[in-house]
């Protein structure tokens, strides 16, 4: 029997479109580890979602390797795209407008 010490590779899996806990946690089950160049305070993100990773899904790599993820779009390469005014607007007024007083609006409230 001949034992390798050589470490056996793994399959990145696709990370994009994870949250960043499920990042970690998939990462780190198949023995890969996780770094965010755009947060430095990854280890606290959790609802943030994955946009894009390196090495890509599939690629073979060493175990014990870094995949680096991205959350935000960096220049150019999407996000939320151009936003134009909404045309109508919306009409003024918020809640007040939408929580309007109980009972008869035509009534005229009388003073004792």
């Amino acid at each position: 029997m001949h034992i390798s010490h050589k470490t056996p590779d793994v399959r990145v899996p696709r990370l994009v479109g994870l949250m960043a806990v499920d990042a970690r946690e998939t990462a780190r089950a198949r023995g890969l580890l996780l770094t965010a160049p755009d947060r430095p305070e990854f280890s606290l993100a959790v609802v943030d979602y994955v946009v894009r990773q390196y090495p890509p899904p599939g690629a073979e790599v060493p175990r014990d390797s870094m995949v680096y993820v991205w959350f935000d779009f960096g220049p150019g390469e999407g996000g939320g795209g151009v936003h134009e005014p909404r045309i109508p607007r919306p009409p003024r007024g918020g809640f007040q407008r939408e929580l309007d007083e109980p009972g008869d609006p035509h009534k005229v409230l009388s003073s004792p």
